[in-house]
């Protein structure tokens, strides 16, 4: 079964796990000091905040799988569609190691396909790379920046 993915840059990693508990009634998975995490069942959710990156708002979205085969499928559907797939294999990223591919859509958003299958004490493979000179979150494929700003609350929306 497939759970949705959702990553985004904050700048105030504190204030937005406040923020997010509260929203979500319920406490991260997982914290660390750049990154928290946290695994809804409902709606089915892997939402996941850090202070990786270069601007506040969502970094990319994905679907997590359970198994090898739901990630062959994804993997299968973005060539039948004619996208370009970066397959990375097996990586450390996000406090955990996994297997994954990315996609891109026509506007340049990353797209996270990926089995977990461990934690990992680090952020990412390369630990030389630090919140302060830009590292991009779970070593997203580079595409058009997405970040959305916040509105104010007395803006329309939808």
């Amino acid at each position: 079964m497939k759970r949705f993915h959702i990553h985004v840059h904050v700048d105030d990693l504190a204030a937005s796990v406040a923020f997010y508990s509260k929203l979500f009634a319920a406490e991260p998975a997982r914290v660390e000091t750049d990154y928290a995490k946290w695994m809804l069942d409902d709606p089915r959710v892997n939402f996941a905040i850090s202070t990786r990156g270069t601007k506040a708002g969502v970094d990319h979205l994905g679907f997590q799988v359970d198994d090898v085969a739901e990630l062959t499928e994804l993997a299968r559907r973005a060539e039948a569609a004619d996208m370009t797939l970066l397959d990375q294999g097996e990586t450390t990223c996000c406090y955990a190691r996994s297997d994954k591919h990315w996609v891109l859509d026509p506007q340049g958003i990353a797209w996270e396909h990926f089995h977990t299958l461990d934690g990992a004490p680090v952020y990412g493979e390369s630990q030389k790379a630090s919140p302060a000179a830009g590292a991009t979150s779970c070593c997203a494929p580079s595409g058009k920046p997405i970040g959305i700003p916040v509105k104010s609350a007395g803006s329309a929306c939808c």
